[in-house]
């Protein structure tokens, strides 16, 4: 299986690196992980809802360019629907079982993902109501993924 993250923004902190790094290592057994990372706009303080969506709009584009086609698009988005752990790991197992071995994950900038993006999504998924900083979204969907893997394959892991 083949598993892209595509995110807005370069990753700066250190130990959400290595964290990330960890789990990548970890997922080489089950799948080939890639992580894009498109260029974020800059976005001031204070914007109208006009500038918001076309900063959006320029993530937008430049996601969009990256998913291929045949792909099965996860957007992260906060009022996507809301998987447990075993209910996550049996979606990415039932994709696999119907031939969809391309699966894209999206996770938007700090103003959220574009109108184009989320109608491309296949889906709209949510790890909870809570806001997360885009950077550590990366750690915490890599380690779903990973324990998603790891209940797919019957092994040790989740608790």
């Amino acid at each position: 299986m083949n598993i892209k993250i595509i995110t807005v923004g370069k990753l700066k902190e250190k130990y959400l690196k290595e964290g990330i790094a960890e789990y990548t290592k970890r997922l080489g057994s089950y799948c080939k992980l890639q992580i894009i990372e498109v260029g974020d706009e800059k976005a001031p303080e204070n914007l109208s809802d006009k500038e918001m969506e076309l900063i959006k709009d320029k993530e937008g584009e430049k996601i969009l360019a990256k998913i291929p086609e045949q792909s099965y698009v996860f957007a992260m988005a906060i009022q996507g629907k809301q998987y447990d752990s075993v209910e996550f790991a049996n979606e990415i197992d039932k994709l696999g079982t119907a031939g969809k071995s391309d699966i894209v994950f999206i996770i938007g900038g700090s103003l959220g993902l574009s109108q184009a993006v989320l109608s491309r999504a296949n889906q709209h998924i949510s790890f909870g109501k809570l806001t997360y900083p885009h950077q550590l979204m990366r750690l915490v969907l890599v380690e779903q993924i990973y324990r998603a893997f790891r209940i797919i394959h019957g092994h040790a892991y989740h608790k």
